[in-house]
């Protein structure tokens, strides 16, 4: 099967960190049997898409709080050709538009969009294609709801954007065919861990500064007591003897002494990798930086380490 990407663009994705991450995965550690992926942020999905692509996975779960990106995920897997016309039909519409009646149509989507909503058991077709149409279309694929949980997101400038991506829905839904996709915070993902079980959790972001914090996903925001709840959660699931990994932002790209990550995560492994992010809106702050990997046991590479030590001792 030719390389599946995730359906829509999202703030923090983990598309271009994938090469890296895949250095992380516990898949292969010595005396470890993985036969359940849970991700309770799911998200763009770039990981869970990787995963089932590369490994044997028997079971998956997938959360998101996000209600209109799971729907999608339900649609895409239950019922992706009649998804795949309601985005054909806005895709030629859209595109035979000049500009300034793109703009109209596009407004006059999201206002649909923002006039109606579903509910956690609902499968709605309409939706996703609505919700597929507009993070396409507007300004840098940015998904993000005001405090009356509308979507403001204004319209993109894109010339030829691909609206109904065919192959790649088809494919995806064939992929994603046994995943559980569930509505509801991270959480909620506690009974279905246990010791062969790899979670990977990408939480919104702590912020580097003021104004570099982008977790409007939905009406609430994640802050530092919510980072200090997941680090507890971590803790718990740790417990269970289950292969956890944790992506967070690094506090030192912008100030050294910032031990936030460290104090909450003490005990575990914390390893840096390399990214491509902007801190603030001014040019200079943008370009390479570091990001964390919280793990619960050690990198692949330190483990055959390790091993080649042992075997040496042993022989001598």
């Amino acid at each position: 099967m030719e390389n599946i990407k995730p359906f829509v663009k999202w703030a923090g994705g983990k598309g271009s960190l994938i090469p890296q991450l895949e250095n992380f995965y516990p898949f292969e550690l010595n005396n470890t049997i993985i036969k359940k992926y849970v991700e309770p942020f799911v998200g763009g999905g770039a990981v869970l898409i990787n995963i089932l692509q590369k490994y044997d996975i028997k079971e998956a779960y997938a959360f998101d709080i996000n209600i209109d990106l799971i729907n999608c995920y339900n649609v895409i897997k239950r019922d992706v050709e009649n998804l795949i016309k309601e985005l054909d039909i806005k895709e030629k519409e859209f595109l035979q538009l000049e500009d300034k009646k793109r703009e109209e149509f596009f407004y006059n989507i999201r206002k649909d969009y923002n006039s109606y909503k579903i509910n956690k058991d609902e499968i709605n077709i309409k939706r996703a294609s609505e919700f597929i149409f507009l993070n396409r279309t507007c300004f840098n694929g940015l998904y993000r709801v005001n405090k009356s949980e509308q979507f403001n997101v204004p319209c993109g400038k894109y010339k030829n954007p691909t609206i109904c991506d065919v192959r790649n829905l088809r494919n995806l839904s064939y992929l994603i065919r046994n995943v559980n996709f569930q509505y509801g915070d991270y959480k909620k993902s506690e009974k279905y861990v246990d010791s062969n079980t790899f979670v990977y959790f990408d939480p919104p972001y702590r912020p580097l500064s003021n104004t570099s914090g982008f977790t409007s996903y939905t009406k609430e925001n994640f802050n530092d007591n919510n980072q200090k709840e997941l680090a507890n959660y971590f803790r718990l699931l740790d417990e269970k003897d289950a292969k956890l990994m944790l992506s967070n932002s690094n506090p030192k790209n912008t100030n050294e002494n910032d031990n936030f990550f460290e104090e909450i995560y003490k005990g575990f492994n914390i390893n840096k990798i390399s990214a491509k992010r902007m801190i603030n809106a001014n040019a200079k702050g943008r370009g390479e930086i570091s990001e964390l990997l919280i793990t619960n046991y050690k990198e692949m590479e330190e483990c055959i380490q390790e091993n080649s030590i042992l075997k040496k001792v042993a022989l001598n």
